[in-house]
């Protein structure tokens, strides 16, 4: 059952919207290799507004993706990718539907 997300608001600087895009599509593979990410979404909201949503059974599997290879390169490329800095929600659940 999924309980928690996260939703990762994502403003792109100028010009830089293409590579954000790249950047999201390059997490896939990483966000695989974590068994407590249930889901995982890269989206784009704007032309330039982008964001990450992903959920998690509980808090462990959470802070373990906080702390995983994904949250590693958002941060590494924050300040070349975005006008701002990464706005990082942490969300309850209320209801879901997956596959499965």
């Amino acid at each position: 059952m999924v309980k928690l997300a996260l939703f990762v608001r994502l403003e792109a600087k100028a010009g830089k919207e293409s590579e954000v895009e790249s950047f999201l599509k390059s997490g896939l593979p990483l966000v695989m290799e974590e068994p407590a990410t249930i889901a995982w979404f890269g989206i784009r909201l704007g032309p330039t507004t982008f964001g990450i949503f992903d959920a998690f059974p509980d808090e462990a599997g959470r802070q373990a993706h906080l702390s995983g290879k994904v949250a590693a390169a958002l941060m590494a490329k924050a300040g070349d990718l975005f006008s701002e800095p990464p706005s990082i929600e942490e969300v309850d659940v209320l209801a879901a539907k997956l596959p499965g």
